[in-house]
């Protein structure tokens, strides 16, 4: 049994969108899976779908063996969904959001309450548990929503875009969250812009383009398919040429950044060592394009050049 079995799944809007082309994706119970695509890809439909929020057009979903249209509330029961978009009760109170989640799965109210203050703390907000949710930043609210998520204690944990928006050190106190949770048990499926996101917590990748699956595979298998990443290094001194370094292409955006282009036979290491022999110091390093976009770009002229791509 599969936690997630999406078989032939189609979706076309009244407007002759056809969002969904007959996908087919599962997912292992226990797995952390990324579902990745550009925007417009179908990702949020067939999100919609496997939480009964849009109706699909064809083919089936199951939640652990539970077909969503015959058994649709075993289904529903197995599932925990954390919307990209805020939809909290910002009115109401932290504690109250989460305790009211719980009642709507039959929990009673002394379990109800255990539930809240159990994943509150492990969330870090138990001390804001009595305080409106409008009184809360963008990372406590996103926080809040894995908590009312999580209540009820799914089998399945759906994130979408979990941490848009969040700083840095709340993104890495949610990811260290949610890798307790899935080596508990929990199986989750993570939506996400950020290549490096689902780099240090997915095993496995899906990812869609026009509707359709392009990708299914191991997390390692896809990243062999970045052949080469362009880095821009900020440099502790400016430099007036850019240093020729043996095995990487070097040219200079001005005169305190460097682009350094990696193939992915070298390493980073490699190329520190050879700026420190130089006496070239690096005060930061990023990537000059974002790596998901790079990454689609390459998948698409792939199957462009399969001839799957669509006329």
């Amino acid at each position: 049994m599969k936690a997630l079995s999406i078989n032939a799944l189609t979706k076309t809007y009244a407007n002759g969108n056809r969002a969904l082309k007959g996908i087919d994706l599962a997912v292992d119970v226990g797995d952390f899976c990324a579902l990745l695509g550009p925007n417009g890809a179908g990702k949020t439909t067939a999100i919609g779908i496997i939480t009964s929020l849009v109706n699909k057009s064809g083919g089936s979903v199951e939640i652990f063996g539970h077909d969503i249209d015959t058994e649709l509330e075993a289904a529903k029961a197995c599932i925990g969904l954390v919307p990209q978009e805020i939809n909290l009760n910002l009115w109401e109170k932290v504690g109250n959001i989460v305790e009211t989640q719980a009642g709507f799965y039959g929990l009673n109210r002394r379990l109800a309450r255990s539930r809240s203050e159990k994943y509150l703390r492990a969330l870090r907000l138990w001390d804001r548990r009595n305080d409106n949710a409008r009184s809360l930043s963008g990372g406590m609210k996103r926080r809040l929503m894995i908590a009312r998520a999580l209540v009820h204690e799914p089998r399945l944990l759906i994130l979408d875009e979990p941490t848009a928006g969040v700083d840095i050190e709340i993104r890495r106190s949610m990811w260290e969250f949610l890798r307790e949770i899935n080596a508990a048990g929990t199986t989750i499926i993570l939506t996400t812009h950020y290549l490096e996101e689902a780099e240090s917590l997915c095993r496995h990748v899906a990812i869609i383009d026009e509707g359709r699956i392009i990708e299914d595979a191991p997390m390692s298998a896809v990243l062999r398919k970045l052949q080469r990443e362009v880095f821009v290094l900020t440099l502790a001194r400016p430099l007036s040429e850019p240093p020729g370094l043996d095995g990487f292409d070097t040219s200079l955006r001005n005169a305190e950044e460097l682009e350094v282009g990696i193939e992915r036979d070298h390493d980073l290491n490699e190329l520190f060592a050879q700026l420190n022999a130089r006496g070239i110091g690096v005060i930061s390093l990023r990537n000059k394009s974002n790596r998901l976009e790079e990454l689609f770009m390459r998948l698409v002229e792939n199957k462009q050049g399969n001839g799957v791509a669509e006329t």
